[in-house]
């Protein structure tokens, strides 16, 4: 909890900070015309009442290559909001080690990440967000976001803050930061997680020019305890003469760390040519220029009627005469007594037209000035929209990683072998690390669809330079470098505009560098149509990889694991994947057919000892060369009957090589609960959900490695076969989200086997809170 205390206290000075140009009385409210209107809080309208600050924002993600804008939706659902502080997914998808935040890989084949150049970080997704995944925001007023979970206690227990902040800068410019704090103590010993996240992030989307900066920094560290030392802790209690808690479990190792920095930089910009033409106004759009409007008449009644009162009393003071004194206006005598009386005598005779002339003309000027003011009021709601045609686009995006594998105690022969590194390098027993980083510039030109009835489709032509740097440990000098410059040429051809049918193909081929030689082509189309009263969904995707291994899978050097596979092959990768989807059944069916040659893969062995102890521990880079199949079928499908509603997710999968790729044949979901207000006002979701996957040999965890790897040698471990049980209430009030929860409630019931990878226990039955409060200021 004191650590909680540090991070609000920290979060509350940087919004202190990020208003210290502002007074503190007065709030910031975008005009239509993107220009800021400042007006003190509290302030009556000609009603006597306060003004309301128009609340609303939208966000979007950024194509990492081209910069291209998805609009997404804001997170601030509150059905399964309990499920988003688990590090194994929404669903469960994802085996862990079992502890907030500690390493984890995904058990559904096909919604695996494409390995990346540094493939340490990759375990831990839950909390690294990828540039794909970021929300941008766009405010009406200013937005900030707390969100904070928490279990357990000071010795064993999880917690994890979230805070964000968003606000614009007029209407083409939104800033925000994220603060992310994780800190998990652990269950069992040697278990502990700490993770660290700041990102700041700014856009500009103006008609001709827009632009996206996304900086990070990351920190992640974890104490690897190399799993328990005995199964039977779990799975059969009663054998053992003392009764262990959870703590008191004996693990293979202690005081043993790995730890992550890195930062990312992240830049998308272009300039656009194009025309402009009318269009109407969003409802949010029409809410914050009524808000102008209105807050622009008042303080001008405001200014005239404060010049009248200065004018009344300048008046009163110059006559000798109080301030409330009457003033009488003397008209010229002459005005009124060099009249003729024969005038009305003297008219026209022609008067009487004369008089219908003006009565028409007069018409005629209210008609007009009614159609004018028609027209006005035609035009208020209605916005300039700049259409463009072309865009020039420059992305960049520069990683930094430095990963460090410590440890101080290391059960005698542990590692199977052990390397030559000099000892000013390794430091005391183990100092692993390595450095990376990449820096990667991307420059298209773009045509755009949907300018004109002709531009069914947008097409993009950009090359791409990837620069890569890596040092790792070597046994002469200390550290060598490893340096490479690739260079690749695509095209992409997209239609994403209309409501029937979408397309997207893109390709890719490397022209020099380590690279040369690679091809990816990718391509989705989806089709949506009318039946029976709703809407239906036909999809499909598909990709051929033909890919070089990354660098790590190529080049590795530490004290115990040490590999130079410069004659790795390509590897081959094709999927054909197709989605049917009914809105008005709730039914969603996704069936895909993969195929690798020469897939690579890490392997790992040891064995284990009377006293359960690993020794002999081996991980070598593998390559099956023979084709491997993997089909996957999922389907979803969703119920409701007056409150009771019922969510089931079942995946069936089959790969043709399980020595190679490992995959559970059955994965479920099941999520069944009630939903009912209380008071008409809170919203509440009142369930129980479980998850659940057939045995299979699932991938162990290297910890000199921070890596899943593929069970090798003759004594592998059976995983599975065990539903994992949480029951809820989750609540939604305003813009509050907050729930109570019971993880795990079937712990120590049935097989017991509740691990996700091997020799790695989940935790027992815990009680959680959760709350995300979001605040427009």
């Amino acid at each position: 909890m004191k650590h909680a205390f540090i991070i609000i206290a920290f979060c509350w000075a940087s919004m202190l900070t990020a208003f210290a140009q502002t007074d503190d009385r007065e709030f910031n409210q975008m005009n239509e015309d993107g220009s800021t209107l400042r007006r003190k809080q509290g302030t009556p309208d000609s009603l006597g009442t306060k003004k309301e600050i128009p609340k609303g924002y939208r966000v979007w993600t950024v194509d990492q290559r081209f910069g291209d804008i998805t609009p997404a939706k804001p997170d601030t659902l509150s059905h399964m909001f309990m499920n988003t502080i688990f590090t194994t997914g929404l669903r469960g998808e994802y085996n862990s080690l079992g502890n907030l935040g500690s390493p984890r890989i995904n058990r559904i084949f096909i919604d695996r990440e494409e390995t990346s150049q540094f493939f340490f970080t990759q375990p831990y997704s839950f909390f690294i967000r990828p540039v794909e995944q970021f929300h941008f925001t766009n405010t009406l007023s200013p937005i900030t976001n707390l969100s904070y979970n928490s279990a357990g206690d000071r010795t064993n227990g999880e917690n994890h803050l979230t805070t964000r902040f968003g606000v614009n800068a007029g209407k083409k410019i939104g800033v925000g930061f994220i603060f992310d704090y994780l800190y998990g103590r652990g269950y069992y010993s040697d278990q502990s997680t700490s993770h660290f996240n700041y990102t700041m992030y700014g856009s500009y989307l103006g008609d001709r020019y827009q632009a996206h900066l996304l900086v990070s920094t990351n920190h992640e560290k974890v104490s690897e305890n190399g799993g328990i030392t005995d199964d039977f802790h779990i799975t059969h209690p009663e054998s053992f003469d003392d009764d262990y808690q959870t703590s008191e479990i004996p693990t293979v190792l202690t005081r043993n760390w790995n730890r992550n920095d890195n930062q990312h930089v992240f830049l998308s910009h272009r300039y656009i040519i194009g025309f402009n033409r009318k269009v109407p106004m969003t409802q949010d759009e029409i809410k914050a220029r009524r808000f102008a409007i209105e807050s622009e008449k008042d303080n001008k009644k405001n200014d005239e009627d404060s010049d009248n009162n200065d004018d009344q009393k300048n008046m009163s003071r110059s006559a000798g005469r109080p301030d409330n004194a009457k003033i009488v206006k003397v008209e010229d005598e002459s005005a009124t007594t060099n009249v003729n009386d024969n005038d009305n005598e003297n008219e026209n005779e022609n008067g009487n037209v004369n008089d219908r002339i003006q009565v028409k003309d007069k018409a005629t000027a209210d008609s007009l000035i009614a159609k004018k003011d028609r027209e006005k009021a035609d035009t208020t709601w209605m916005k300039n929209e700049y259409v463009p045609v072309t865009s020039f686009i420059h992305t960049m995006k520069f990683d930094n990683y430095r990963r460090i594998y410590q440890a101080y105690e290391t059960p005698a022969g542990y590692y199977a072998d052990t390397y030559d590194i000099p000892s000013s390098y390794t430091g005391d027993s183990i100092y692993d690390k390595t450095r990376h980083y990449q820096l990667r510039n991307t420059f298209a030109i773009s045509l755009l669809e949907g300018f004109n009835k002709w531009a069914k489709a947008g097409v993009k032509a950009f090359v791409t330079s990837d620069l890569r740097h890596f040092t790792l440990p070597d046994s002469i000098s200390g550290e060598s470098s490893y340096n490479e410059h690739n260079l690749s040429i695509g095209g992409q051809l997209i239609k994403s505009q209309g409501r029937a049918l979408h397309y997207n193909a893109t390709a890719e081929t490397w022209l020099t560098g380590k690279d040369a030689g690679q091809l990816k082509v990718d391509a989705t189309a989806d089709l949506r149509f009318r039946l029976f009263g709703d809407t239906v969904t036909l999809a499909a995707s598909g990709f051929f990889h033909l890919m070089n291994p990354v660098f790590y899978y190529r080049n590795y050097h530490s004290k115990h694991f040490w590999w130079d596979n410069d004659n790795l092959d390509k590897t081959t990768h094709t999927r054909l994947q197709g989605l049917l989807a009914y809105d008005k059944t709730r039914t969603k069916l996704r069936v895909s057919v993969d195929e690798l040659t020469d897939y690579v893969y890490l392997g790992m062995s040891y064995d284990i000892g009377d006293n359960g102890i690993r020794t002999n521990n081996t991980v070598s880079v593998c390559q099956q060369s023979s084709a491997i199949n993997v089909l996957t079928a999922s389907l979803t499908q969703d119920f409701t009957l007056g409150p009771a509603n019922l969510e089931a997710v079942v995946t069936y999968q089959h790969s043709s090589d399980d020595d190679a790729l490992p995959l559970p044949t059955i994965n479920v979901y099941g999520n069944l609960y009630l939903r009912f207000m209380i008071a008409h006002v809170l919203k509440c979701d009142l369930g129980a959900d479980v998850r659940y996957f057939t045995s299979y040999h699932a991938p162990d965890y290297s910890p000199a490695l921070s890596q899943f790897a593929v069970q090798q040698g003759e004594q592998k471990t059976d995983i599975g076969n065990y539903p994992i049980v949480n029951a809820y209430a989750n609540f939604h009030l305003k813009q509050a989200r907050f729930f109570v929860m019971f993880s795990h409630v079937n712990a120590g019931m049935g097989s017991r086997n509740y691990f996700l990878v091997p020799h790695y226990p989940l935790n027992e039955r815990i009680l959680r809170l959760g709350i995300s409060w979001t605040f427009f200021n």
